[in-house]
């Protein structure tokens, strides 16, 4: 199953929902994304795939109204809320033999870590006045969605989606011959 990564994390998360299939549907697909997600988040031993994609849900709920500028729905925002209290975050100090350096460290087991970090990040999404810009792609079956760093892309990923649509161009190009 392919998987594209590398977008902010909230929309990466609302992604694993795919035109092939759901990547929560079994711990080692999950594990996979969260292989190619690596250095971002929590990754527990056994992660709660059912709270996984509940949050997945209200998360997507909230990026949809909020890409049309409109209120998310007062229920998602309270399950992100909630997820974010599960395991909240503070600063902590250390010296590092020649400097003080500090890092954010959270409280709870792996699975409210990873959902907490995840909720965190769609907040950090929804807040951003670039959540409008967010894009569906235009590639055919494909169900993904992106933030474009340049206002002509209109793919989920180059080699995947944009591939599809020039080789398809190609083929009708030289069909018609």
């Amino acid at each position: 199953m392919d998987m594209v990564v590398g977008e902010p994390l909230a929309i990466d998360l609302i992604n694993t929902v795919t035109s092939e299939g759901d990547l929560t549907t079994s711990a080692e697909m999950f594990q996979r994304w969260l292989t190619a997600e690596e250095g971002r988040l929590t990754r527990p031993d056994v992660p709660d795939l059912a709270a996984i994609r509940t949050l997945r849900g209200h998360v997507a709920t909230a990026v949809a109204s909020a890409r049309r500028g409109a209120e998310p729905h007062a229920e998602a925002l309270d399950a992100l809320n909630s997820a974010m209290r599960a395991a909240p975050a503070y600063r902590s100090l250390a010296w590092d033999g020649g400097a003080l350096t500090t890092s954010t460290r959270r409280v709870g087991d792996e699975n409210a870590r990873l959902l907490a970090e995840l909720a965190e990040a769609a907040c950090e999404l929804l807040t951003n006045p670039s959540v409008t810009g967010i894009r569906s792609c235009e590639g055919p079956d494909c169900v993904l969605i992106f933030l474009p760093a340049h206002p002509r892309r209109r793919w989920c990923s180059p080699n995947l989606c944009g591939n599809r649509v020039r080789v398809s161009r190609y083929y009708q190009r030289h069909k018609e011959s």
